[in-house]
């Protein structure tokens, strides 16, 4: 069963309702996978309000968030890095996960890079997050490499580089 999700775009005052709902699914998804340490650091990094405020104001980032019977129930984040179309973010309430949603999200903003003439949409996921793996692999995205990048604080991202052909 597919949810018939709203995609909009996220405006500014709209920051602290996805930073909110970031911590929520953050704190449902990850622990096991990262400490609680590496959370709280890379949510502060990611999703502090003024990160945020800035990723609206810069052209090459998307924000986009998915609303269901009104309610905010996920979100993605595409831009342009080092010369590819990038799925940085993308998070779906636990709630609503396995319906659709992120699908959805993924079909849009792929649409937008093959708009703009992007051949691909890449993305990096944790190794250890094999609900998302095959999520992602559900949808069309292959492994394309290891990679393991030290965010600071004596934290590492050990992730796999995916990537969709559009």
């Amino acid at each position: 069963m597919s949810l018939n999700i709203e995609i909009k775009p996220v405006t500014p005052p709209e920051v602290p309702a996805i930073s909110s709902l970031a911590r929520d699914i953050w704190q449902a998804s990850y622990p096991g996978i990262i400490t609680q340490e590496q959370i709280d650091f890379m949510l502060e990094q990611r999703y502090g309000h003024e990160r945020l405020y800035d990723d609206l104001e810069d052209a090459h980032k998307w924000l986009d968030q998915a609303f269901y019977e009104g309610r905010r129930i996920g979100f993605a984040f595409s831009e342009i890095y080092k010369g590819e179309f990038k799925l940085d973010k993308l998070y779906i309430h636990p709630d609503v996960q396995r319906k659709g949603v992120g699908g959805q999200l993924i079909a849009h903003v792929a649409a937008r890079a093959a708009k703009m003439g992007y051949p691909c949409v890449i993305l990096a996921v944790n190794k250890r997050n094999e609900k998302a793996i095959n999520s992602y692999k559900k949808y069309g995205f292959v492994v394309r490499e290891a990679i393991v990048d030290d965010i600071g604080r004596g934290f590492v991202m050990d992730d796999y580089i995916m990537e969709k052909k559009l």
